[in-house]
This record gives structure tokens, sequence and C-alpha cells, in this order.
């Protein structure tokens, strides 16, 4: 079988054990973090104000416009620390700031208008071969895989709380 999913029979995959899959993720998780800061400094900006860029352009993508403060949450980030982060990134090109129409006190940060591409064109060939990896992988299979990272996503957010909230995770 030459490893795409069809409709009439399940791909062969590799056995794995529980372990094996979670030192592949560990090292999935390393080599992320490794790209993520290399893409930052190749976009002119630092892994926190990168991952704040997305956070604009994920709420863009909802119809929504990303608030500071939603982004000190989501971030973790006091107000003060936000205030930099959206300065940094207006500097560099990316974000602009614009009052709330409905709250004047509120600032909603918009992704420029070339904020997208100038993503895209560092991060497009990897979405790319992600694209052709998805491709060799059946809808039953996307649904278990999308499944996963979203409870890992939870998990991984339980734990950020705890490393910042230093409560103790036993």
């Amino acid at each position: 079988m030459d490893g795409t999913s069809r409709p009439d029979a399940a791909p062969d995959r590799p056995s794995a054990t529980p372990e094996q899959a979670h030192a592949r993720m560990d090292r999935l998780m390393a080599l992320g973090i490794v790209a993520q800061h290399d893409i930052a400094g190749r976009l002119g900006l630092n892994i926190t104000d990168l991952t704040c860029l997305g956070f604009v352009l994920e709420a863009e993508g909802a119809g929504t416009a990303a608030t500071a403060g939603e982004l000190a949450r989501r971030s973790n980030l006091t107000t003060g620390a936000i205030t930099g982060v959206i300065t940094r990134l207006e500097r560099a090109g990316y974000v602009r700031r614009q009052s709330d129409p409905a709250d004047r006190r509120r600032v909603r940060v918009v992704a420029d208008e070339t904020a997208a591409a100038r993503l895209f064109a560092v991060y497009g060939p990897n979405y790319q071969r992600f694209a052709a990896l998805f491709a060799d992988y059946g809808p039953a299979e996307i649904a278990v895989l999308a499944d996963w990272f979203d409870r890992a996503a939870e998990i991984m957010r339980t734990s950020l709380d705890e490393v910042r909230g230093g409560t103790d995770a036993s």
C-alpha cells in the first residue's frame, strides 16, 4: 500500500506505544519552538510579538478584532507589557491601533493589510508541506488528529496556568 488514504481500506501505519508517541511529540514541540524563534527573527520580531501577531490574525480570521486586553489575557502578559508588544508590532508595520467604536476607551488591534502576506511568505512552504501530509490521511483520521490537537492544547493551557500560577501539579 502506498500510505495514502482510501475510503475502502485503512492505510498501513507503523505501530507505536503511547510512550513512543509522547517522545515523538516532545521532539516535534522542541523543533517547533526553535522554528518559531527563527521565524520570529526572520520577520524582525521576538517570539512573544510573533505569538501576539498570530492572535491578531486569528481574531480577524474569525471576523473580530483583537483588543489589547484580550491579547494580554491570551499571552498572559500585563497590560503594560502588551502595550510594548503592540508598539513593537506597530513599528514593524504589522498592526495598528484602532479605537473601538462602541467604547472609545478600548483599543482594538488590527493587522496591517500586508501582515498576513508577510507571514505567509515565511510560513507558506511549511503550510504546503503540512497540507500534503494531511492529504495522506482520511477524514476519520483527520477528525482524530483534530480532536487530539484540541485536547492536547487544553492540557497545555492547564499546565501553563499551573507553571505561571505556581500551583502544584501533583
